[in-house]
C-alpha cells in the first residue's frame, strides 16, 4: 500500500486527512475491498488474450453445493440397485423421455429439456478443500491441506471465474466475477481455490458477504451511498491519480503495482448506477421473487439473474453451511440423515429456486447466453453409512448444466450399477472447466504467468464436445 507521510491531522490540498486518503484508496471494508480487488495488478503478460475461439454463453452461474449431493439421490437415481444403495428413492420422469432425477426434484424435471445431465465426473480425491480447489481450479493442490487448515495462497492456480474476468472482460463499471453470499470453509479458514490465485487480486471475486433476500441485506462497497456526493467521489479520484503519477518518482515497486487501471474500475463501481440497479433485489416484482422462493438460496438464484443480465460475466452461488453452529448447519455435506435433510431442507428450496431460474432466463431470451452449472466437489458414497448418511465420495459424481451453448435434454457419461465408478465417458474436472471455456469463448491454449513470469498451461481437459 502506498503510504503518505503526513501525519492523520494534516488535511491536504483538496482538504481530506490522510484517514481520508487511505479510505479513498481502499473504498471502504464493506464486502471484499475493492482495492484488494482491484488495485493488485493484472496477469504479467498480455500477448495472448486467451479469445481464440468465440462461444455462444455470455455469462455463467454456478452453484457450489459446498459439500456434494449424492449421485444416486440427485441426478443419477439407482431403482433396480439394493435398498443400502438406492435409498428412499426411485426417481422420476422429466420432460424428456428416458431421463429421471431424484422425486423431489420435481419442478426442476419440467425443465429438463434445458439442461442437461453429466454423470461420470470423477477424481480421486476425498478431502472437502483440495477437492474444491481441484475442480474449481483444474488441477490437483501443490500441497497437503486438511479442512481445518487449509487457506487460500497466492501461489494457486486461479478459478475459472477469475480466467473468465481476465479473458472475457465485460463492463468497467460492474465485476466480472462475483461470489455470494460468502466463500466456502466452514470449519474455519477459506477454503483454497475461491479467488484468483497468482493472476492477482484485480481477478478475484467481489465477495458480497451478505445473504440476498434478508431484511439487513447489502451488497457492499457498490451499494448506494447517498452521504457520498458524485462530486467528492470525483475528487477522489483525481487524488488518487496524483498520487499514482507521484509514485512513479518515488517508489519503483509502487509504480510496478500502479494505481490504474483497477483503482479507476473500483470508483467506477461504487459510483455505478449500474452496478447499484444490479444488486436491487427490490426492484423485481413481488410475483417473481415468490416464484424463486422468499429464502436465501432463492433470492441469491434471483439475484444472479440480475447481475448476468447487467452484464457480469460469471457468478457463483454458494450453498452457505456450517459445522461450528452458524448459518446453513450441514448443509449437502450429508453425513448424517442424508435423506430428512434432502427433503426438509436442501431440495425444496434447490428445486423451486433452480426451476424458477432457468425458467426466468428462459423466457427473458437469455438461456442461450447463460450457461447454468449444478455443481459439486465430489458425489457421496453409494453405501449408505451407520449414521443414514452418506461419505465423501469422489470416484464418480454427477452435476447438472444447460444453456449458453450446452444442448438440453441429454445424457452424458454413465455410472455402474451402484453409483461407484464410472462405466461409461468418464471426464475430470478438467474437462468440465475446459468446457466452460469453451462455452465462453475462452481458448484452451492459453497461458497465464505467474508472479514470477513463469508460464501455466490454461487447463489440461478438453471439451465435452458431445454436449455442445
Amino acid at each position: 500500500m502506498l503510504r503518505w507521510e503526513s501525519s492523520s491531522g494534516v488535511r491536504l490540498c483538496d482538504g481530506m486527512t490522510r484517514r481520508e486518503l487511505l479510505r479513498a484508496g481502499g473504498l471502504g471494508a464493506a464486502g471484499l475491498s475493492l482495492s484488494g480487488l482491484l488495485t493488485a495488478e493484472a496477469a504479467a503478460k498480455p500477448a495472448d488474450n486467451g479469445t481464440k475461439k468465440v462461444g455462444t454463453a455470455r455469462s455463467v452461474i454456478v452453484f457450489c453445493t459446498n459439500g456434494g449431493t449424492g449421485q444416486m439421490d440427485s441426478f443419477d437415481p439407482k431403482p433396480d440397485a439394493p435398498a443400502e444403495i438406492r435409498g428412499k428413492y426411485t426417481g422420476t420422469a422429466t420432460t424428456v423421455p428416458g431421463i429421471r432425477i431424484n422425486e423431489h426434484l420435481g419442478q426442476l424435471a419440467r425443465h429438463a429439456d434445458k439442461f442437461s445431465l453429466l454423470r461420470s465426473l470423477h477424481h480421486t480425491d476425498t478431502v472437502h478443500p483440495s477437492a474444491l480447489y481441484w475442480t474449481l481450479c483444474g488441477a490437483k493442490i501443490p500441497r497437503a491441506v486438511t479442512p481445518e487448515s487449509a487457506t487460500m495462497s497466492r501461489e494457486d492456480r486461479p478459478h475459472f471465474g477469475s480466467v473468465a474476468a481476465k479473458f472475457r472482460p465485460g463492463r468497467k463499471d460492474l465485476p466480472g466475477f462475483v461470489m455470494m453470499p460468502v466463500a466456502m470453509g466452514p470449519n474455519g479458514p477459506e477454503w483454497p481455490g475461491q479467488f484468483s490465485g497468482f493472476l492477482g487480486a484485480a481477478y478475484d471475486p467481489y465477495r458480497v458477504n451478505s445473504y440476498p433476500g434478508e431484511a439487513n441485506f447489502n451488497p457492499g462497497a457498490v451499494a448506494s451511498d447517498p452521504t457520498l456526493p458524485a462530486a467528492r467521489l470525483d475528487a477522489r479520484r483525481a487524488l488518487l491519480a496524483q498520487v499514482s503519477e507521484g509514485a512513479k518518482y518515488l517508489d519503483q515497486a509502487a509504480a510496478t503495482r500502479g494505481l490504474d487501471p483497477h483503482v479507476a474500475k473500483a470508483f467506477d463501481m461504487v459510483s455505478s448506477p449500474a452496478a447499484q440497479k444490479a444488486f436491487d433485489l427490490e426492484a423485481e416484482p413481488a410475483a417473481l421473487r415468490e416464484r424463486y422462493g422468499k429464502h436465501t438460496f432463492g433470492q441469491q438464484c434471483l439475484l444472479a439473474r440480475r447481475l448476468v443480465e447487467a452484464g457480469v460475466r460469471l457468478v457463483q452461488i454458494n450453498w452457505p453451511r456450517s459445522n461450528i453452529g452458524g448459518r446453513g448447519g450441514a448443509g449437502y455435506d450429508t453425513h448424517i440423515n442424508c435423506f430428512k435433510l434432502i427433503e426438509e431442507n436442501l431440495y425444496p428450496a434447490t428445486d423451486q429456486a433452480f426451476a424458477a431460474l432457468f425458467a426466468d432466463l428462459a423466457e427473458r431470451g437469455l438461456l442461450d447466453e447463460t450457461l447454468v452449472i449444478f455443481f459439486n466437489e465430489f458425489g457421496r458414497t453409494p453405501k449408505i453409512n451407520a449414521n443414514g448418511g452418506r461419505d465423501h465420495w469422489p470416484f464418480v459424481y454427477s452435476i447438472l448444466l444447460g444453456g449458453g451453448g450446452v444442448k438440453g435434454g441429454r445424457v452424458y457419461g454413465a455410472s455402474d450399477k451402484v453409483g461407484a465408478y464410472p462405466a461409461a465417458d468418464p471426464v475430470r474436472p478438467e474437462d468440465l472447466i475446459a468446457t466452460i471455456y469453451h462455452c465462453l469463448g475462452v481458448d484452451q491454449d492459453a497461458v497465464l504467468y505467474d508472479s514470477l513470469q513463469r508460464p501455466h498451461h490454461l487447463i489440461d481437459g478438453k471439451p465435452i464436445t458431445a454436449l455442445l
